[in-house]
Parts: C-alpha cells; structure tokens; sequence
C-alpha cells in the first residue's frame, strides 16, 4: 500500500480503495504495527484478527470488541493445553518428554499454556510452538501470548512477546512514533544480567528517552519483571536502528516474505549471527 501511494502520489489508500473497510490479519501481532498502518489510511477500518496454521484452522475473531479470538472447536481440531512453566518446559522453551496436558473445559483463565493439536488429517499431539492465554472461559476466546521460545527469563523476570508488544505500542503512542519492528536478547552485564533491545524507528527519538519508557511499562506489565529489575536484572540497553537493517537480515537468512518474521527474541545462535551481522555492517544509528 505504501507504495502504491508513492506511485500515484496519493496522500492515503482510500484515495484510490475508496471501499477499503476490512483488513483481515494474522500471525504477527498487529499492535506493534497498528500505529503505522493507521498513518497510511484515510478513515478507520474494522481489523478481524486470524490464528491460522498449515495444520488448521484454530481461532478467529467473532466479535468486534473481543479481547480474544473464539476457538474453532469445531473444525476437525482437537486442542490440548500444556502449561507453560518449569515443570513442562526447560530453560530454552523445549517441552519435556511427558508434559501434563489439559483439555479446553480444564484449563484456566489468564494463564499461559502451549498448544497442542491434533488433527483428521493425521497431525497427533503437535506442538506449534505458539502460547496462549484463556481470556473469556464462556466465549472459549483466547490470545496469543509468544512462542514457548521466544520469551526471556534469565533470571525470572518471564517476560514473554506479549508484554514486549503491549510496551512498544504504549512508547510509540506516548511518544507518537512509529515502531515497525524489535527485538530483545538477554545478555551478561558485569556479574548479573541485562536486556539489550534493538528498537527499528526512522522517526527521531531520544535514546535513553526510549530506553526509560520500555522499562517503565515493562514494570507496570509485569510484576516478576519489576520485581528482578531490582535483583539480577541490572540494565536495560537500547539500540535504535533503521528497519531496513533488519529486513537485510532476513534476507541474509533466507526468510524474506509473509511467512517469516523478525524473532522478537534472539537466542543461541540467532543471537551470534546478528551479533556478528551488526558488527560487520555499517549500520547507521537511529
């Protein structure tokens, strides 16, 4: 759309998609990106959020001003939920060999679980890798909160893509920027630990400005964060960069299109190859 714009020199989509009134979207969190795709359009829109998977059908959104999306509990899925914690997953978001699983009338409110699946199609027991949330028991209505891989707790801080979604979208609106993507790494700092986030923004921001403003919000979103802010977790680090540094990363990898996103958290040896990346890249700051 931003270049079809550009193009016809329009000053928004509608000018030339006067009907324009649904956009349908999955797979990616759009509240990062709202803010942005917003500046683009010339009068609101309804946005119909999707959970989709080579494997189903999962959820949908069914109701304008719901929280969650209601699971297709009748589309030839059978869903199975796996805590997400220590006594079900390892340090690195790997599922134990005999997990404790629970099906959808067992499972609780506001609590993080793993999906599995199994399918007509011959899928048994598959983990997706997603986790979610039950937010509306009656409705069977849930969000998704991360990938049982990216999430960081080094130190028990369990900050997982939900918070770090919900605490770009507050800075970019106090701050009235457009974000359009990010990620964290846990790293050492001194003796104890740090998170080092690298935040995409052509828009001019002050670093420490930016840097102050996720950690408050990360506080105000979640207590065990707040709580090893004071601890083990020493600092906050921010990087402001351009996205297309990103983006040339991604093309580096292979995993450029509508299947692949950014990982909002580095790891492993994701982390070594964007570590190294940005070192032998000029890459100008933000």
């Amino acid at each position: 759309m931003e270049k079809i714009i550009e193009k016809y020199e329009l000053k928004n989509i509608h000018e030339i998609w006067p009907n324009l009134a649904f956009y349908v979207h999955g797979g990616v969190a759009m509240e990062p990106y709202k803010r942005g795709f917003e500046k683009i359009l010339g009068k609101p829109i309804t946005y119909i959020e999707t959970y989709l998977a080579s494997e189903g059908f999962l959820a949908y959104q069914n109701r304008q001003d719901a929280k969650g999306m209601h699971l297709a509990l009748n589309n030839n899925v059978f869903f199975e939920f796996v805590p997400f914690d220590q006594n079900n997953f390892d340090t690195e978001g790997n599922m134990v060999e005999e997990p404790e699983a629970y099906m959808i009338h067992e499972i609780e409110e506001n609590k993080d679980y793993s999906i599995l699946i199994s399918t007509n199609a011959g899928a048994w027991r598959y983990a997706i890798g997603d986790t979610v949330r039950l937010v509306d028991r009656e409705r069977s209505e849930i969000i998704i909160t991360g990938r049982t891989k990216h999430f960081l707790s080094m130190v028990g801080e369990h900050l997982s893509v939900d918070n770090m979604n919900k605490a770009i979208k507050m800075v970019a609106e106090e701050l009235n920027i457009f974000i359009p993507e990010f990620t964290v790494a846990g790293v050492p700092h001194g003796t104890f630990f740090a998170h080092q986030w690298y935040v995409a923004t052509k828009d001019k921001v002050d670093k420490e400005d930016l840097k102050n403003r996720i950690d408050a919000k990360l506080k105000e979103l979640n207590d065990d964060y707040e709580v090893e802010r004071k601890h083990a977790l020493k600092a906050v680090l921010v990087e402001v960069l351009p996205e297309s540094t990103f983006m040339k990363f991604m093309e580096l990898k292979g995993k450029i299109g509508g299947q692949h996103k950014f990982p909002r958290v580095l790891k492993g040896n994701m982390l070594e190859d964007w570590q190294n990346f940005l070192k032998n890249e000029s890459v100008p700051k933000g």
